[in-house]
């Protein structure tokens, strides 16, 4: 595995390939775990060659706190990289990807910003789409792979390749959970193991509710809503049902069939997000 802590090692690595060879691509902020391995998987059985990216992206973040305590172990990254047959990883610097007075490409996704995610952390979307776009264009990748678990940044990020006017395929990947079916999380590790032992319970409340998916979307809120409450530790950020292509909210009204649930909850300083299609 060749390890690149610049783009012109990069380009140099990529470069050595055979160029009608398919590159499959997993961009991640590190502090890897199963799921992460699961789209690794997916890349390197599907692709000639396989791209990873390491780099914990500072303007994602809105949270300075939330960056700061963000988890990172290159060593272990690297570790699993190499066990799933990586045959790149991209792990530069911050002033590498952002070098002084460079100005950035930036990207509008609209309503797909604006909504839950979007809402909550402003400006997020907009640094994942600045450090995507780059990831891109460096890498041309055939595919890319993203998890489901940040279901709105898939949406976005379809968005982003359908604004560069690449043909990169963005390839979702369903949520990988735990035995006790917590969706795995980088934020995970940050958690008490009181709150651990505690965490199942938003996506026992999810999956509960999938039963009620021919019933309003007011009843099954009101289910998850009196579900969440019921955990003292839990502290419900918004639990919302959304059309899974433009991601706008579902009327009360209207039956939660064909839509998804997305749930974001905090367990003392960690912010944990799920979803769930009815």
């Amino acid at each position: 595995m060749i390890v690149c802590k610049t783009k012109q090692e990069l380009k140099q690595a990529l470069a050595s390939r055979n160029a009608q060879e398919t590159i499959g691509f997993v961009p991640t902020m590190g502090a890897l775990h199963e799921g992460h391995a699961s789209l690794f998987k997916r890349a390197r059985a599907e692709n000639d060659v396989f791209v990873a990216s390491v780099f914990v992206n500072p303007i994602q973040f809105n949270n300075p706190e939330d960056l700061k305590n963000y988890p990172r172990d290159f060593e272990a990254d690297r570790k699993l990289l190499e066990e799933n047959g990586c045959d790149i990883v991209f792990a530069p610097s911050v002033e590498e990807m952002y070098p002084e007075g460079e100005p950035l490409k930036s990207y509008s996704f609209g309503a797909l910003e604006t909504v839950m995610e979007g809402a909550q952390r402003p400006g997020h979307f907009k640094g994942v789409g600045v450090v995507v776009g780059l990831l891109f264009e460096l890498v041309r990748p055939d595919r890319a792979y993203f998890g489901e678990k940040d279901f709105q940044q898939v949406a976005v990020i379809q968005d982003l390749v359908r604004q560069m006017g690449i043909k990169t395929r963005i390839v979702p990947c369903p949520i990988k959970r735990g035995e006790d079916g917590l969706a795995l999380s980088s934020r995970n590790a940050l958690l008490t193991p009181e709150n651990r032992a505690l965490a199942p319970k938003i996506h026992a409340a999810l999956k509960k509710s999938s039963e009620m998916a021919n019933r309003s979307c007011r009843e099954v809120k009101e289910f998850v809503c009196g579900q969440i409450a019921a955990v003292p530790e839990m502290k419900l950020e918004y639990f919302e049902i959304a059309r899974p292509d433009t991601l706008q909210t579902v009327p009360d009204e209207a039956p939660a069939q064909g839509n998804v649930g997305f749930i974001v909850v905090w367990m003392g300083k960690v912010r944990l997000i799920d979803n769930i299609r009815y």
